[in-house]
């Protein structure tokens, strides 16, 4: 995550990582089309509990993350993907764990996010030298 974000809400932030020099050679990132099928996408999650206390909370955020990112697969670019947490919801407007309403509220922004990293360009790749 020493790349900026590529897009952002309230409370989710997300990185793109297209290609990487690694210190054993270059890494190269896989075409967009392998045999017709969408490029590969490598995701990341981060819902640290600082931010989410409860475990049922946790997962259901990991859940409409990973969702959110299969129907917006064939518009995002290949390569690596980190969807983060970056602020708790509000405990007082969602005081059950896994409410509908936090649901609705973690899709649609999650969805938000997602079309705005897609129309985003990539960030240019990052550089890992060697120790």
């Amino acid at each position: 995550m020493g790349q900026p974000p590529c897009a952002r809400t309230e409370h989710f932030m997300v990185h793109h990582l297209r290609k990487v020099e690694l210190s054993t050679g270059p890494h190269q990132a896989p075409p967009e089309l392998v045999d017709g099928a969408p490029a590969p996408i490598w995701l990341g999650l981060v819902v640290p509990k600082r931010h989410a206390r409860r475990s049922v909370t946790r997962n259901l955020m990991r859940r409409q993350i990973r969702a959110c990112v299969e129907r917006h697969r064939a518009r995002l670019a290949s390569g690596d993907w980190v969807v983060r947490l970056r602020k708790g919801f509000a405990v007082e407007r969602f005081p059950s764990a896994a409410s509908a309403a936090l649901a609705t509220q973690v899709h649609d922004e999650l969805e938000q996010l997602l079309a705005r990293a897609s129309r985003t360009k990539p960030v240019a790749p990052a550089r890992v030298l060697p120790s």
